[in-house]
């Protein structure tokens, strides 16, 4: 049973997270959970924190939340070249300390206990809700049926006893309505006293199962720790480098499993199994732990229909660094999630998203509403060349440029992205930061409208140096938009277009570069801009 009473223990934990994610989740887990032994590795971050698992649930920059197991140097094969042989040393290497396992699945077991009173704590607040409503519906009722007597009683004093057939008919319609709903009031109590029941039964049962975990009755008899109560369990495998050239994942989890079932005593489940052992095995590191929630961090519960990953929106909102009281803009806020993100997270905050698209505008819409945010978010059917602010009334701007295969706007994007900019600066006031994802190409494109005017001059504090290396130069970039951008405008008739069709616009002086970072957007890569505006 868990002591609520007692001071949190110390326990060490890592998150995964999407590449380029990393320093998000470091500063997260430091600012939030008070972390320390912070490690970072590629996708991983690892910390030791005393704050309760329900807090600790709720970070927003990781994917998956983990117990560590074990964390150990890379298995030594030096000249193995044996299967038989590798898996062996894999074997003796992860299963070295037993003690580490025990003490694991105990602390486990005490984690998910945290978890499941909460999630009661959360399901009797909702019966609570719901019985309060029955009963304000109850005394509705009645009041409605007192109405209806005192109606009768002045209208038959009226009429002398002679009622109009049009009073008749609205009588008999009030008394329909008001018998209607005391039938349907009556059975929803009736069902919430059944739930009620239902409660205290599993109350009863979970008391029973602690007391069992505390005291199970093992093959020697009773007063066993809980640790000894056998556990079912499956083991899932990442494996890359020398290792996974010689053994493959299956194999490595078939011998694991092998050993912790007997060395152990716990039951390999691969269809519905207590815990899950992830295994992440590496040239540099051999990580082992217990995910700690069913569904991944990532997986938002106040989110109908995603757009883009959660967590990306979600440091696209840390980076426009929000203030109590500020003005966010997204003016291409598609369904709405970096703004549903940075409500979340900032809870005197304003928000607004435009999107020309009402297919788009509907999907927001849902979610808004869904996360019930429709107080402090509002969306607009406008463009995002042409936004319908005065100047410098926004505080910060977010967005997330459509790129990739899912839009088929290339071309256009890029030929667009200059007068999109133009507007983004001027609704944005001095001191005001502009957060912006797009993808490689559109970066070029970007470096180039925010180079000084002096081509050949020397560099100003306000040009960006090239942030992303590795990426094709971006001269050659600009010319395929702007090949490409001839021949949309060839098919597409005397449309008239702006931008990148005849010649690159002077400079956004007034946006001063912060920071550029490269995030995996799964597929593809996405690089995240920082601005502030400056006074110029």
């Amino acid at each position: 049973m868990v002591d609520r009473g007692t001071e949190p223990s110390l326990v060490r934990y890592f998150c995964t997270a999407g590449n380029g994610m990393e320093p998000f989740l470091v500063d997260e887990v430091t600012r939030k959970l008070a972390a320390q032994d912070i490690k970072r590795l590629p996708g991983k971050v690892l910390f030791t924190s005393r704050a309760r698992i329900t807090t600790i649930r709720d970070v927003k920059s990781a994917e998956r939340l983990f117990l560590l197991l074990k964390k150990s140097s890379p298995v030594k094969l030096s000249a193995i070249t044996s299967p038989v042989s590798a898996a062996s040393v894999v074997q003796s290497t992860l299963m070295s300390d037993l003690k580490q396992w025990t003490d694991a699945a105990m602390t486990w077991r005490r984690l998910q206990g945290e978890l499941e009173a909460k999630t009661v704590e959360l399901s009797r607040d909702c019966r609570v809700t719901n019985r309060e409503e029955v009963r304000d519906c109850g005394e509705k009722c009645d009041k409605l049926r007192s109405d209806h007597r005192e109606e009768e009683e002045e209208v038959s004093i009226e009429q002398n006893g002679e009622q109009t057939l049009e009073t008749r008919r609205e009588m008999l319609h009030s008394r329909k309505a008001c018998r209607g709903d005391i039938p349907r009031m009556m059975k929803k109590k009736r069902k919430m006293d059944y739930e009620d029941e239902s409660c205290a039964d599993d109350n009863e049962k979970s008391s029973e199962v602690d007391m069992e975990d505390d005291f199970p009755a093992g093959k020697h008899g009773k007063g066993k720790t809980a640790i000894e109560a056998p556990l079912s369990f499956r083991i899932s495998c990442k494996c890359s480098g020398s290792l996974s050239r010689i053994l493959g994942m299956q194999e490595i989890s078939k011998v694991m499993g092998m050993s912790v079932n007997r060395q152990l005593g716990w039951k390999a489940d691969l269809r519905n199994p207590q815990l899950e052992i992830s295994m992440y095995l590496t040239d540099d590191h051999c990580l082992l732990g217990i995910p700690l929630t069913r569904l991944p961090l990532a997986n938002r519960s106040y989110i109908k229909t995603t757009g883009l990953r959660p967590t990306v929106a979600w440091a696209m909102a840390e980076l426009a660094e929000i203030q109590p009281g500020f003005l966010v803009l997204d003016p291409m806020c598609g369904v709405g999630t970096i703004l549903i993100e940075a409500a979340q997270e900032h809870k005197h905050a304003y928000f607004l998203g435009l999107d020309i698209d009402d297919g788009q505008l509907n999907k927001a819409s849902d979610n808004v509403s869904f996360a019930q945010l429709g107080d402090r978010m509002h969306l607009l059917k406008a463009s995002s060349t042409d936004i319908a602010l005065p100047s410098a009334s926004v505080d910060a701007v977010v967005c997330d440029l459509p790129f990739g295969r899912k839009f088929g706007t290339k071309a256009n994007m890029a030929a667009s992205l200059p007068l999109i900019l133009k507007e983004m600066e001027r609704v944005l006031r001095v001191g005001g930061t502009l957060v912006l994802l797009l993808s490689p190409q559109l970066s070029c494109v970007l470096k180039k409208l925010l180079t000084h005017k002096d081509p050949g001059g020397p560099s100003s504090s306000n040009q960006e140096r090239d942030p992303h290396p590795g990426i094709e130069d971006c001269s050659v970039v600009h010319s395929k938009h702007q090949e490409a951008h001839s021949v949309t405008t060839s098919t597409q008739g005397t449309e008239p277009r702006t931008g990148l069709q005849t010649s690159v616009p002077a400079p956004l002086s007034s946006l001063k570069h912060q920071t550029t970072l490269r995030l995996s957007l799964g597929a593809i890569d996405g690089l995240l801009h920082k601005y502030t505006k400056i006074d110029t």
